[in-house]
């Protein structure tokens, strides 16, 4: 009895050892961040929460209320660490991702299994579009993540979708001073979007900002890579481009016209004031000289007319002169 109490009791303390000293011994990878629970309960920092973060920033006051999450001690990389029985480790990695937008987690075969998120225009016309999200999950925001979100990814894409179909039935291009506008077609929203892919992806950066303080997941870029209308909107949109385009061609040779008949005539306004203004300058010489003769005397005066006479007679030809009777 004595023997088989000893072998019991030699057998927990193996199991003791292997369970709580083995088994307690743990690593993070570069990739990866940890986080350790007592009882259920992650280690947190004291007093220190998401709302009173930078992250939180973008949130509105009842939002940071929804959203007041605390911050917990993140296991950074390296090991080897101990842990006891009643603890836990969670660990997690911080690699960027990227996954198509059109991706459902919950529910693989939504959006055409996946590949093709349906939006509606500001002008009712259905469009597909597709690409990707790069995404990867916060070492600011870890308690989200793990404890705060059940379904973390869920929630971010149903976030990112909702707004892009919203951002899509209100999207309206910049207007360009530079394109003239033609009555009727130049509001088709299809060709704002393609047109304007690049601030359409900045904008919704800018309004998933608020995901990491949300769900513990920060949405590094949006690449919205093709607006697809369905096939018979493609051929209506295709032949509504090309009048389109033959018009604002049309437009642009006639403003081209009419701005070269401008310059023209600037020109030629030009010339005729240089040539007044070639004929005005002598007189206003003679002018000039005359009163300068006028003030030399009378004598001065009479004689440069008398020369002038003379001159204007040598160069005639015939001479009419009245007589008295």
């Amino acid at each position: 009895m004595a023997d088989i109490f000893v072998g019991m009791l030699f057998g927990l303390i193996i199991w003791f050892l292997v369970r709580c000293v083995v088994g307690g011994i743990y690593t993070v990878n570069q990739n990866e961040r940890a986080v350790k629970t007592s009882f259920g309960r992650a280690e947190r920092i004291p007093g220190a929460f998401t709302t009173t973060s930078p992250i939180a920033d973008s949130l509105n006051i009842e939002e940071k209320q929804r959203y007041m999450y605390p911050q917990v001690r993140v296991i950074m990389p390296g090991g080897p660490y101990f842990k006891l029985p009643w603890q836990k480790i969670y660990k997690v990695s911080v690699a960027t991702q990227t996954i198509n937008m059109a991706y459902d987690p919950e529910m693989p075969a939504a959006n055409q299994n996946g590949t093709i998120v349906d939006a509606v225009t500001k002008d009712q016309l259905d469009t597909g579009l597709t690409g990707q999200i790069r995404y990867r999950i916060s070492e600011r925001n870890m308690y989200a993540f793990l404890f705060g979100v059940k379904f973390p990814i869920a929630h971010v894409m149903g976030y990112f979708i909702s707004v892009l179909r919203e951002r899509i039935a209100t999207f309206e291009a910049p207007a360009d001073p530079s394109t003239p506008a033609v009555s009727g077609v130049a509001g088709i929203s299809i060709n704002d979007l393609r047109k304007n892919l690049r601030d359409l992806n900045e904008h919704m950066v800018r309004e998933c900002g608020s995901s990491e303080a949300r769900y513990g997941i920060v949405l590094d870029a949006s690449l919205i890579t093709g607006i697809d209308p369905p096939p018979d909107v493609e051929s209506a949109l295709a032949a509504i481009n090309t009048a389109h385009n033959m018009v604002s061609s049309d437009i642009s040779l006639a403003q081209a016209a009419a701005d070269q008949r401008i310059e023209q005539s600037k020109r030629a306004v030009e010339i005729e004031t240089l040539k007044a203004q070639a004929e005005v300058q002598p007189l206003v010489a003679l002018a000039s000289q005359l009163a300068e003769l006028k003030r030399a005397g009378e004598g001065a005066l009479r004689a440069y007319v008398r020369n002038v006479r003379l001159g204007l007679f040598g160069q005639a030809q015939q001479v009419v002169q009245e007589t008295k009777r």
